[in-house]
């Protein structure tokens, strides 16, 4: 799976979705204003019904709560995890990224620009708050 760098500041959740459905950023972009979903709204840093709705276009499926983080050993094989959680002032926020775990190997694909490399497996570092599991097979 590739990783797809955000072409915008609220843009990581799309992002993540197009690197799940192997698509451009612009057209994942395209998919999601179609439904209502634009980068211009800040809920895709706080709102899990966004990232739901964009998922389900592209039928890929997600299981129905958000699951506190654990450990990386108790990830599924496929996640969406919420990391750099912190609150604004209209509530909660944080950083979309996805989770992978295949050939023996599990890593992040991060979508913020500006990353040495998005695919990170310096997972030490990073600090998930809660994940969404994924159906391997849809994605």
């Amino acid at each position: 799976m590739k990783a797809v760098v955000q072409e915008d500041r609220t843009g990581c959740g799309i992002a993540s979705i197009a690197a799940l459905t192997g698509q451009s950023y612009a057209a994942a972009k395209a998919a999601a204003a179609k439904l209502g979903i634009l980068v211009e709204d800040p809920k895709l840093w706080s709102d899990t019904r966004l990232m739901r709705k964009l998922l389900a276009f592209f039928g890929i499926g997600a299981g129905r709560k958000e699951e506190p983080f654990r450990s990386w050993d108790e990830l599924p094989v496929r996640a969406l995890l919420a990391i750099k959680w912190h609150r604004e002032k209209t509530g909660a926020a944080w950083h979309w990224v996805v989770f992978v775990r295949e050939e023996g190997e599990r890593y992040v694909l991060d979508s913020k620009r500006g990353l040495r490399s998005s695919r990170r497996t310096d997972l030490g570092r990073i600090k998930p708050k809660w994940f969404i599991s994924l159906n391997e097979k849809s994605c």
